[in-house]
């Protein structure tokens, strides 16, 4: 254990760079400020006009009073723009020093030429960098950043972006997102193919008080598979961030598509966003994410089973320490017979972390023989800790439908723990080699290279506790 403790840099996440920009817009938000983000990327006049009534929905939508508290998120004091450089990379080596050196430590360029079919890099409020195999583009794959596709594919944005997946009339972050969103991935699988390696990309917020609002779409067209990971990381600040992400996935007739989200989010950021896929006839969408960082955190990813034996499968691991307060959980909404989903949470909380589970399970006229198992489990590592679950079952089908909802809390059994010390371990090794196994299914889930590193992690917070042993 001792040498563990030795590899696990976590100043690597803590990277501070000098200020860079060739443009930014002023702290706060106006209609000044939509326009000038459009004009600076020179976007054709329809995706200006829905900025615009994306601006003006936020406008008459309160704050959300439910939940983590966000009374001290200032969107006055929030730079909604920041343009890093003028042009895109294809090697990183064109990338400016500083901005490759921040890539270099958070490991992703090696990651790239390991395991990767295809990577992108966003640093502040554009994607820097973008590459794809060779192969992969002659198999009509399009992985590209969602500016370039505004450009290049406006037709298949329009029919996407913030249409029937997440309008913007959903919450008032997503109307926020909908009218300053910049960055991200477009991704387009043709049908019948089948990517072998997975697709990431990485996001870096580098300065203080800004915000970074990516929006991703991935359509997997009839009987295509893709995997796609995305990586987060923010360095240490006094004042707060915000991070307000889009994701909307399209899964057609028996298509399969895995989203991997990895956010170490500094505990300055406010991570406040809304994913969702529309999952067709035997489909398949599964959700696997590890929260790690952030001040604040408020995500629900929701699936929309709409075909006939649809599935879904949301996998989460939340972390939350002292001063962090993180709200998780799924929607599961089908729409369609003989769909099924599986949702399986598990929560950590150390030094008086508080960790929630809000779910929706929605299971509507018509759609005879579903089945939905919603499981939720948190590990409380000390008193101060706090952990709750919130769930709510719509149930309009009754016809062989199957609903269950499952929650444990609890401390690790001492029994277990004077076990483990007795065949030789101390105490901090005991507690790390307990919370492995209590996180284990949904490891089995994560690329290695990711296991690996987020184990790294949260061991990394167990060696902070009160008593740890050096």
């Amino acid at each position: 254990m001792a040498s563990d403790k030795m590899i696990i840099d976590e100043s690597k996440y803590d990277v501070k760079v000098p200020v860079r920009y060739v443009f930014k817009t002023e702290p706060g938000l106006t209609e000044r400020t939509i326009r000038e983000i459009s004009s600076e990327k020179n976007e054709p006049e329809w995706m200006l006009r829905r900025r615009l009534k994306s601006f003006e929905i936020f406008k008459s939508k309160p704050m959300p009073t439910w939940g983590p508290d966000l009374s001290e998120l200032d969107f006055d004091k929030i730079t909604f723009y920041i343009k890093p450089e003028d042009r895109k990379a294809t090697s990183w080596e064109e990338l400016p020093d500083d901005i490759r050196e921040t890539f270099d430590r958070l490991g992703i360029p090696e990651y790239e030429r390991r395991f990767l079919g295809g990577s992108g890099a966003m640093y502040e409020s554009e994607v820097v960098y973008r590459s794809l195999k060779k192969e992969l583009e002659e198999m009509g794959v399009i992985f590209t950043d969602t500016d370039t596709a505004v450009q290049d594919y406006p037709e298949l944005v329009k029919k996407c972006f913030m249409t029937s997946c997440v309008p913007p009339s959903d919450n008032k972050f997503a109307a926020l997102h909908g009218a300053v969103w910049s960055g991200g991935s477009f991704i387009f699988i043709p049908p019948n193919t089948k990517v072998p390696v997975p697709l990431q990309i990485y996001f870096v917020m580098a300065q203080e008080a800004e915000g970074q609002f990516e929006h991703t779409i991935i359509v997997a067209e009839e009987g295509s598979e893709v995997n796609y990971i995305e990586g987060c990381s923010a360095p240490r600040y006094s004042r707060s961030s915000l991070h307000s992400g889009v994701v909307e996935i399209f899964v057609k007739k028996n298509a399969r598509v895995r989203y991997t989200s990895i956010q170490n989010w500094s505990k300055s950021i406010y991570n406040l966003n809304t994913k969702r896929s529309l999952v067709d006839e035997n489909g398949v969408v599964e959700w696997v994410s590890g929260t790690m960082g952030s001040k604040v955190t408020m995500l629900y990813p929701a699936s929309i089973l709409r075909g006939k034996g649809a599935r879904a499968e949301h996998l989460t691991i939340g972390f939350a320490g002292n001063g962090q307060h993180k709200e998780g959980g799924a929607k599961v909404i089908i729409n369609a017979p003989y769909a099924s989903a599986k949702v399986l949470a598990k929560s950590i909380c150390v030094n008086g972390g508080i960790m929630g589970y809000r779910g929706l399970v929605k299971i509507n006229e018509g759609a005879i023989g579903s089945k939905v198992n919603v499981r939720c489990d948190a590990l409380l590592m000390d008193p101060l800790s706090k952990s709750y679950t919130i769930p709510y079952n719509e149930i309009n089908e009754t016809r062989e439908v199957t609903a269950s909802h499952e929650a444990f809390a609890g401390k690790i059994d001492e029994n277990h723990l004077f076990y483990l010390m007795t065949r030789g371990l101390n105490e901090e090794e005991a507690k790390a080699l307990i919370v492995r196994g209590f996180i284990e299914p949904i490891m089995k889930k994560l690329p290695f290279e990711y296991a690996v590193e987020l184990n790294r992690l949260i061991e990394l917070e167990i060696s902070k506790l009160p008593g740890a042993v050096g």
